[in-house]
């Protein structure tokens, strides 16, 4: 008798069974919307992360849909799909780690899906390239409760900046320094 040791996750099995994994790719300036749409249109899944923003024009103010990462769009595809997204209008190229295309961790997208859906959820992305190394740090309540990372910097009492390595970016999330823990 064979005896699986480990959570049920029916997406990751689903993406065990088919080979695909996720990946980022650049894109134009302002055209994440758009190859996202235009990647769907060709049976790729992919995924463009959107918050809403409210923006404030001379006479009103209006809230949109802005993307979360300036020209990324995610596509989740087998080996050897990789070149009919690049064939895609619009995208520059891969986003690449260590020389090969990152695969971005299943749980990572659905860390940053799950925010998302939080009430009044705000993200701001800057590039890694910006910040130094500092501490490690657990995460004890929230969304990312469990969830281990690099501070790179810290502003103030409450904004903290974690590391996504697999995507040579950094999410910032503000909450209370109370919600974090050193580990050695």
């Amino acid at each position: 008798m064979n005896v699986i040791v480990g959570s049920y996750n029916p997406e990751k099995m689903k993406n065990e069974e088919t080979g695909k994994k996720w990946f980022a790719v650049y894109t134009k300036p302002r055209w994440e919307k758009k190859i996202n749409s235009v990647l769907e249109k060709k049976g790729i899944e992919s995924w463009c992360p959107l918050q809403k923003l409210q923006r404030q024009w001379s006479d009103r103010k209006k809230v949109i849909e802005d993307p979360l990462f300036k020209s990324y769009v995610f596509v989740r595809i087998a080996d050897q799909e990789k070149l009919r997204v690049l064939q895609t209008d619009g995208i520059l190229n891969f986003v690449y780690y260590l020389n090969k295309p990152a695969i971005i961790k299943d749980e990572e997208i659905e860390t940053i899906k799950s925010y998302l859906l939080q009430k009044d959820a705000i993200i701001t992305v800057h590039s890694i390239d910006s910040f130094d190394k500092d501490a490690r740090i657990k995460i004890k309540q929230g969304i990312f409760m469990d969830q281990t990372g690099t501070v790179l910097r810290a502003s103030g009492k409450r904004k903290v900046y974690v590391s996504m390595e697999s995507l040579g970016q950094v999410m910032m999330v503000e909450f209370p320094i109370d919600h974090l823990e050193l580990i050695d």
